[in-house]
C-alpha cells in the first residue's frame, strides 16, 4: 500500500514537473534557484509521504509544500548579508517561462498571500477550492483576497499606463 502511494506521488511529480518549475520560477525568478526550490519540495514530499491519508489530496498537498519552499527560499535570500550580495551574478532568462515584467512587478507589490493566490489561480489554473486547501484558508477569504488583489492590480497597471 505505501509503495503504491509512493509510486503514485513520484508519477504525479514527474508528470507535472513543468508546472512546478514554472510556479517556483514565478517566485524566485532565477533558473537555478527555481530548480533548487522544486528539488527541495520533492525531497520533503518524498520524505513525508506517509502522512497522506487521501490520494485525492496529493495535488494540494504538494502545491502547499512547493509554495512554502518558495517562500522559505525568498526569506532566506533576504537574510543574506550585504557582503554576500556584493557579488555580481550572471542573469539567466529561461526561454518559455518569461513573465511580463510590468505585470509580474505589479503582482509582487501585493501582499504575500494575495500574490500566492493570484499565481495559483492564473499561472497554475487551480480552482478556488484547491487554493483554499493549499493556503489553509476559508474559501470566502481566498475569494475576497483574489478580487481585492485583482482590483489593486488594475489600479497599479493603469498608473503605469498613464
Amino acid at each position: 500500500m505505501k509503495q503504491d502511494l509512493y509510486d503514485y506521488i513520484v508519477a504525479y511529480i514527474v508528470e507535472n514537473q513543468n508546472k512546478f518549475y514554472r510556479l517556483a520560477y514565478s517566485y524566485v525568478r532565477n533558473r537555478e534557484d527555481a530548480l533548487d526550490v522544486v528539488q527541495n519540495a520533492v525531497c520533503k514530499a518524498l520524505e513525508n509521504y506517509g502522512g497522506i491519508r487521501n490520494e485525492g489530496a496529493i495535488s494540494t498537498w504538494f502545491y502547499r509544500i512547493l509554495v512554502n519552499e518558495s517562500l522559505l527560499f525568498i526569506k532566506e535570500r533576504k537574510r543574506m548579508t550585504l557582503g554576500e550580495t556584493d557579488q555580481e551574478e550572471a542573469h539567466y532568462e529561461e526561454k518559455g517561462f518569461e513573465i511580463q515584467d510590468d505585470l509580474y512587478d505589479s503582482i509582487n507589490r501585493l501582499d504575500g498571500d494575495t500574490q500566492t493566490i493570484i499565481k495559483l489561480r492564473f499561472f497554475e489554473e487551480l480552482s478556488l477550492k484547491e487554493i483554499a486547501q493549499i493556503m489553509e484558508m476559508n474559501l470566502n477569504t481566498v475569494k475576497a483576497r483574489l478580487y481585492r488583489g485583482l482590483r489593486q492590480l488594475k489600479v497599479n497597471i493603469q498608473e503605469v499606463d498613464v
